[in-house]
C-alpha cells in the first residue's frame, strides 16, 4: 500500500472499521513510512482532544444563542471611545 492509499483509508482504519487484511497491510505501512506514522500520531492526539472536552452548560448555550439572536436583530452595539463615550458623538 503507498501513502495515497493508506490516507484514503487511514481515518477508518483508525476506528477499527477495516477489515483485517486491509488493517495489516495499512499496519505494514505505517511501520516504514514516518510521515504517515505522524498522521497517525496527530490523529490520535486531536481523537483524545475531544474526548476531554467538557460540556459546555445548557444555561451558558441559551445565553449565547439569544446573545446571537440580538446582534442579528440589532447589531453589533455602538463602539465606545478612550473616554468612555460611544464613537461619533
Amino acid at each position: 500500500m503507498n501513502c495515497m492509499q493508506v490516507g484514503r483509508r487511514l481515518q477508518r482504519y483508525l476506528d477499527g472499521e477495516v477489515d483485517d487484511l486491509t488493517a495489516r497491510r495499512i499496519l505494514r505501512h505505517l511501520e516504514d513510512c514516518r510521515r504517515c506514522g505522524l498522521e497517525v500520531v496527530a490523529y490520535t492526539a486531536i481523537k483524545a482532544s475531544l474526548a476531554r472536552r467538557d460540556d459546555v452548560p445548557s444555561d451558558v448555550l441559551v445565553r449565547l444563542r439569544q446573545f446571537a439572536e440580538q446582534l442579528l436583530r440589532e447589531g453589533p452595539p455602538p463602539e465606545e471611545d478612550a473616554a468612555g463615550g460611544t464613537a461619533g458623538t
